[in-house]
């Protein structure tokens, strides 16, 4: 069984790229996989499949997700016809003529992922949300500014120790530890790893190489070739960039302070899917009471708003929905451990971290998640490595994990990129790919001349 369980993640990854839709391809694989766990019993196989789904929600975190996919939808649009966006896009291009050309439209599209690091779906979603009618305006492609947005969130916030991500990381390292397995503080440990995550620095700085020289190449060429300037306007109210700043500012504040909270004091130890959630109910709140108050809408208003936002992301809620499923799926049968498994102690030492690197990428590109991926793999990684390269093998199967989201087309976080600037998802994946594999061969170097230096 262990050889077929790569079928599901394969086949749904195969008929993405070649049908170019991805709730038909997501829902094939996990009836596929259904298909492994009943004996090939059709029947059995559709009516598990159905309630797979309905057990996902038995997990509060993933109940959380799709909540939060769905509640942002509202804050975008709420921002959007309060004026929030077109006052934004008027102060950058008009008042301070900041903003007036493509490069300086990417180049803040990148500063936004670089300095919202608590959670990379929210940088995806507010540089996507801000920039969009910029990008529209100078002839970027969508897909362009999807790649900014989706190559800037993860990589930060997986150098940050100071948000889920890092939490995620902290935890995984702290049960190695109190397994005997591996001695020393595990914030240490991660902050040592930071400097060899070859894959998210590398990907940062091929990100703003691109922005600042528009050297595109691959399919993204031919994209931004396509790409014509055209005029929007999302609202008919004046605009007013504080109607976009504040209900912003309080979501990405109210992501730390949940993190303290639902950590008992340690944002470390804190929910992520607790903290963004909470901290998107709370803008809500903000924007109702800041809106209506203040004469911007009327409560009727702002509930059209609501639920027409919620309607946008409902596709996309979908789409998640089954990603977290495949992920399930690919779970119970062990994809993961059966790729990870040819990993082991034989593998002379000098070819440890980019082989872990490669296989990090595997399995995070089979089952569409690099925190599957960083639980799959740490521990491994950390078994087989030495005590002189421990830190540099954390950061191989870190690096890894997100390099197999970015080219994976059922990666919620690649997803999520494409959802934030209304971007084709698999026109989004095919343009990032040869980006990402780029940075990935560039950190199978440095991985393995690193390795050899420590050695």
């Amino acid at each position: 069984m262990e050889h077929l369980s790569i079928i599901p993640p394969a086949l749904a990854i195969i008929l993405a790229i070649t049908t170019r839709n991805v709730i038909i391809s997501l829902f094939i694989g996990i009836f596929s996989g259904h298909l492994l766990l009943n004996s090939f019993n059709p029947i059995l196989s559709f009516i598990a499949l159905f309630e797979g789904i309905i057990t996902l929600f038995q997990e509060a975190w993933i109940t959380k997700t799709i909540l939060f996919g769905l509640l942002i939808g509202s804050i975008l649009r709420l921002i959007v016809s309060s004026g929030g966006v077109d006052g934004f896009v008027e102060f950058l291009t008009k008042k301070k003529n900041i903003i007036h050309s493509k490069r300086g439209t990417l180049l803040l599209a990148y500063i936004i992922g670089i300095i919202i690091f608590i959670e990379s779906s929210i940088t995806s979603l507010v540089a996507g949300a801000v920039t969009r009618p910029l990008t529209d305006k100078y002839g970027i492609s969508r897909e362009k500014l999807a790649y900014v947005c989706d190559s800037t969130s993860a990589p930060v916030c997986s150098l940050i120790p100071l948000n889920a991500w890092g939490a995620l990381i902290i935890g995984l390292i702290t049960t190695q530890i109190n397994a005997g397995i591996i001695s020393g503080n595990a914030v240490e440990i991660f902050i040592r790893s930071i400097p060899f995550n070859f894959y998210a620095i590398i990907t940062l700085l091929l990100v703003l190489f691109i922005i600042l020289t528009e050297k595109d190449f691959g399919t993204m060429k031919i994209a931004e070739k396509k790409a014509q300037p055209k005029s929007t306007k999302f609202s008919t109210v004046q605009g007013n960039l504080w109607h976009m700043m504040l209900p912003l500012l309080v979501l990405i504040i109210m992501m730390p302070v949940n993190l303290y909270f639902s950590g008992n004091g340690n944002i470390m130890e804190g929910s992520g899917s607790t903290s963004v959630f909470f901290a998107v109910v709370t803008s809500l709140f903000f924007s109702y009471f800041y809106y209506v108050f203040s004469k911007v809408m009327d409560t009727k208003t702002w509930f059209e708003n609501f639920y027409a936002g919620i309607s946008d992301m409902i596709p996309i809620g979908i789409v998640l929905i089954l990603a977290l499923n495949i992920g399930h799926i690919t779970q119970i049968l062990g994809t993961g451990q059966y790729l990870a498994s040819i990993a082991n102690n034989s593998i002379p030492l000098i070819f440890i971290p980019p082989i872990i690197f490669i296989l990090s990428g595997i399995v995070a590109f089979s089952t569409g998640t690099s925190w599957g991926t960083f639980s799959i793999m740490l521990p491994i990684a950390i078994a087989i490595s030495g005590d002189a390269q421990l830190s540099l093998t954390i950061a191989a199967a870190i690096s890894g994990g997100i390099f197999g989201d970015h080219c994976s087309p059922i990666s919620d976080t690649t997803i999520i990129s494409s959802m934030a600037t209304k971007c084709n998802h698999i026109a989004h994946v095919n343009t990032q790919l040869p980006y990402a594999i780029t940075s990935g061969l560039i950190s199978i170097v440095l991985f393995m001349g690193t390795s050899f230096f420590l050695s």
